[in-house]
C-alpha cells in the first residue's frame, strides 16, 4: 500500500511541477526597463521580448535562430540595441521598440556588446575585446575612438 501511495504522490508532484514550470518561465535573462518606465525588455530563449512594467503578456521583438540578448534602451524609449550572433560573432544591432527589422551596427570579427546610448540617442556605446595591431603591442594603452557612424568602440 505504501508503494502505491508513494507512486501516486510522486505522479501528482511531477504533474504539479510541470504545470508550474509552463506558467513560470525560468529562462528570462538580462531585464532592462525603459527610461520612461513603461516597458521591460528581456531575453528569453535567445530572443528579445518586451512586456509592460505593469504586467501582462510579453511580445516577441526579435525572431531568429541565432542568439539575441542584452537589450539596451535608447533615452527616448523608442529604440533597443542588442547583441546577436546572427553572422557568427556577437555584433550590435538596433531595432524599434515596437518591432521591425533589426539593423546591424558592427562588423568586427570579435564580440561586441551594447552598453548604453549617448544622451542624445544617436550613438550606441558598446564594448569589444580587440587586439590592437602589432604596432601597439609593445605599448598598450586605454583609449576610446569613434568606430562607426552608429556607435563608439571602447578599447580595453
Amino acid at each position: 500500500m505504501s508503494i502505491l501511495k508513494s507512486t501516486i504522490t510522486l505522479a501528482l508532484l511531477l504533474t504539479v511541477s510541470g504545470v508550474w514550470a509552463q506558467g513560470n518561465a525560468l529562462w528570462m535573462r538580462y531585464p532592462a526597463i525603459s527610461p520612461d518606465g513603461k516597458t521591460i525588455a528581456f531575453n528569453y530563449k535567445g530572443d528579445i521580448y518586451t512586456v509592460s512594467s505593469e504586467g501582462g503578456r510579453a511580445t516577441q521583438l526579435t525572431t531568429h535562430p541565432a542568439y539575441d540578448g542584452q537589450a539596451v534602451w535608447s533615452p527616448d524609449s523608442k529604440k533597443i540595441a542588442f547583441a546577436s550572433d546572427r553572422e557568427g560573432g556577437m555584433d550590435v544591432y538596433i531595432v524599434d521598440a515596437t518591432g521591425g527589422t533589426p539593423k546591424r551596427l558592427t562588423w568586427n570579427s570579435t564580440s561586441e556588446v551594447p552598453i548604453t546610448f549617448t544622451p542624445d540617442g544617436k550613438k550606441v556605446l558598446y564594448q569589444a575585446y580587440l587586439l590592437p595591431d602589432a604596432g601597439y603591442t609593445q605599448f598598450p594603452t586605454l583609449r576610446a575612438s569613434s568606430h562607426s557612424s552608429q556607435g563608439y568602440l571602447l578599447w580595453l
